[in-house]
Order: C-alpha cells, then structure tokens, then sequence
C-alpha cells in the first residue's frame, strides 16, 4: 500500500499487488490460526491471481514470501482490530492512506457502521476501481476515494481539504492508518503527513508503519530487507527512507501527536496466533507506530 507517486498512468503497482497477494496466499497456504481473513483480496488481484498466487503455493515458506505474508498480514490485523475498539466507543471514520488494495471497506461488516476514506495517488485509485468492477466488487456508499499525491510538493498540504470535500468531518475523530507506504516517501513528505494527522480532532489515531535501518534489525528482518529493497528498486518503488524508534517519536510529537506505542510484528497480534506450524514467524524490521491527537489548548476554549 504505498503512495507510488512515480506512476503516470493506471497501470499495476508491484507493491500494491504483492500486498494483495500475500493477504490472499494466507487463506491457500497457510493453517490455522488465520491471522487476517482477507477473501476479497484473490478475486481483485484479476488477471494477476494465477501468477503471483502459484509462488506462495509453491514456494509458500521461502522467507521472502513468508515473510511478505507476515508483514502484510500483522499489519492489517492490527489496525482493524484498533478500528474495532474505536467504533465500539462511536468513531466512524477510517481513513487509509495509501490504500493500494487495501479490502477492509467491501469486506468487513464493520465498514457498513464506518466511513472509510481510500487517500491514494490518482493512477492507482484508477487502477483500483477498475479491478474491483472487473471483480463484481461494489463499492458500499460509505465508501469515498481521495485522490492525493503526497510526494507532490503541497500534496501532504492538501490532505485534510481533500477528505473533506469528500465527506470527512474534519470535527470528529477518525483512526488513520497509514500502512507499508513510509519507506517509500522521503523525510519531508512524511512529516507534512504526519502534520495533517496531527491537526484532526482530538481523540483520532494514527497507526503508521515503518521500516528499521539497518543495525536495529534482527538478523531475519535484515535478510528479508536486502531481498526485498532491491526488488523494489528494480521495480520503480524503491525504500527511501528508514526509522529507528526514537526517529519517530521525534516525528509524531513535532507533527502533534502523542506516541502511544511502537509494536514489533509479535507484539502486534494476539499471542495465540503465534502458536503456529506452518512458516509464519514474526521478525524485526518493520514496526506500528500507534499514536493519538491529545487535547490541545485550543481545543479547551
């Protein structure tokens, strides 16, 4: 789910599919616990099903595609089940930056109590809404697309204006997640974002990925980077940009928000679902960053 400012066109990003895939692969390869029942991710992948969804059934506990499975997997896990916790408290709005093809809004019986907000760059959004119409997949009414490059000089800038004027209410909360886009953004374009999230109501969160330089990984979590960076340079979306903890505390508190929590893959989804024998096994690399918008001064007049 990365922003891929680079595309001109609708055409297919790499990443965004073999997010998809790894998110469908798990209901083929793996055995239970399931970790994230994504069944609408298979059929959106269309014409790019049979291809990439024969690697993980043939090479299923290779690390790389383990490990894609892993990241895509405890990633999405966590953030819905955050979403869960919020709408039982009355949030109802859901904004995915860098959505890709991110399924939560035509799948989730949650999403027909919530308005989810799909912020992405202009090509893939296009892209999108033609595979789910390939696909048979309604698009629920409560269901908005927002265009926005946020690697375009401004585009970070025009974030909130965007969701707004496709229905966000800019006066109540709403959880951002904003998941496997970070390493692609450079420093700049990352802190205006997080400066946007930081200016919502009061009561909103964050969930943000990120990737850990080298030094601070473990040692499977550095040899999955090494495979994976490469690939996606060769295929136009290279990682720009690499965090430790204490990096991005600096951001999100600069930005306004408070940091709540940095969860490492095991600590990100119930313990139970580590009880596993298949090749499913968390490492250390990437890292959600939960934060919160506190109360602010302003807020108190």
């Amino acid at each position: 789910m990365a922003n891929h400012a680079s595309l001109p066109s609708a055409r297919p990003s790499r990443t965004a599919l073999m997010s998809a895939a790894a998110r469908a692969a798990h209901l083929l390869v793996d055995r239970e616990p399931v970790i994230l029942a994504d069944t609408l991710a298979e059929p959106l992948l269309g014409e790019h099903a049979e291809e990439l969804l024969t690697y993980h059934r043939s090479f299923g506990a290779h690390p790389v595609l383990a490990g894609a499975r892993t990241t895509a997997l405890t990633r999405s896990r966590f953030a819905e089940d955050r979403l869960a916790a919020l709408t039982a408290r009355g949030t109802d709005q859901y904004v995915l930056l860098g959505a890709g093809l991110d399924t939560f809004a035509y799948r989730s019986a949650p999403a027909g109590r919530v308005r989810v907000f799909e912020v992405d760059h202009p090509a893939v959004q296009r892209w999108k809404r033609d595979l789910l119409a390939a696909a048979g997949i309604a698009v629920p009414p409560g269901t908005a697309f927002v265009p926005v490059d946020l690697e375009r000089d401004g585009g970070a800038g025009e974030l909130v204006a965007a969701l707004v004027a496709a229905g966000f209410d800019p006066g109540r909360p709403a959880l951002v997640a904003w998941l496997g886009v970070t390493m692609y953004l450079g420093a700049e374009a990352i802190g205006a974002a997080l400066a946007a999230v930081g200016g919502l109501a009061p009561g909103s969160e964050l969930v943000a990925e990120y990737l850990l330089p080298p030094g601070r990984r473990d040692e499977a979590g550095q040899a999955y980077a090494e495979q994976v960076a490469s690939a996606a340079a060769e295929g136009g979306e290279p990682w720009r940009t690499f965090l430790d903890v204490e990096e991005m505390d600096a951001l999100l508190t600069a930005a306004g928000l408070r940091p709540l929590a940095h969860l490492r893959q095991h600590e990100s989804v119930p313990a139970e679902l580590w009880q596993r024998t298949d090749a499913l096994s968390p490492f250390g690399l990437s890292v959600l960053a939960h934060a919160e918008v506190p109360v602010r001064e302003r807020d108190r007049r």
